[in-house]
């Protein structure tokens, strides 16, 4: 089993939009593979980050993608900052990746 990573836009969007783009990339990712994937969770349900800067959660979701097999973009991953970067690195540093079309 691979292990994934799914980065995606979360900015403006309920927990019931993120917890679905989730899903269909979980399905998406295992259809694409031909396995089943561990998701390495990057969502913190139920957490409030008032006040918490965006580069310290990109720096938590770097560290994280450095452990994936796989990093899975969602469709509209091209309009936030955070997912081009992780983009760019999981490109710079050999981890396969799949783009939600």
């Amino acid at each position: 089993m691979k292990r994934l990573l799914i980065s995606q836009p979360m900015r403006c969007k309920t927990e019931e939009q993120i917890l679905a783009d989730r899903e269909k990339a979980i399905a998406d990712a295992e259809r694409y593979l031909g396995e089943k994937v561990v998701v390495i969770d990057s969502y913190f349900k139920g957490v409030n980050f008032a006040g918490v800067s965006p580069l310290y959660l990109l720096g938590k979701a770097i560290e994280l993608l450095a452990t994936a097999d796989v990093a899975y973009f969602t469709k509209d991953w091209k309009v936030a900052r955070g997912c081009r970067i992780e983009h760019t690195c999981a490109m710079e540093y050999g981890i396969k990746v799949i783009e939600e079309k």
